[in-house]
């Protein structure tokens, strides 16, 4: 039942965000901007980590997930760093995720000699 959630849900944010790129004029890099701060608002709200837990990797893998992501670090390095933390906790709390973005991204170039678009 959890993987039958976390399909739906995920496939309800992918559907919204689908319908934002068809019915509004936003490119897609800031409805993503739009996405990740959305996550962080929730993050902050309190709301997204119960909807995270209840919808399982359906809401914690999109954009929504990754700006809740960089709103823990912000919380997590301003309670111990002070206002430092409030520049270095996102990318602390999300460096892995992004240094595994680049590094596959990088293999997959290597295995599949990307092309560039006509």
């Amino acid at each position: 039942m959890d993987y039958l959630k976390a399909f739906v849900v995920g496939g309800l944010i992918c559907a919204a965000v689908q319908v934002l790129m068809e019915k509004t004029k936003l490119l897609p890099g800031r409805i993503m901007v739009i996405l990740v701060m959305t996550g962080a608002v929730l993050g902050f709200l309190g709301i997204y980590e119960p909807f995270a837990e209840w919808a399982g990797a359906g809401a914690s893998i999109p954009l929504l997930g990754f700006g809740n992501t960089l709103w823990k670090g912000v919380k997590e390095g301003l309670e111990t760093a002070g206002v430092l933390g409030l520049f270095k906790g996102g990318l602390t709390a999300s460096a892995a995720g992004i240094s595994g973005a680049l590094i596959f991204g990088y293999l997959g170039s290597l295995l599949f000699k990307p092309k560039m678009k006509d």
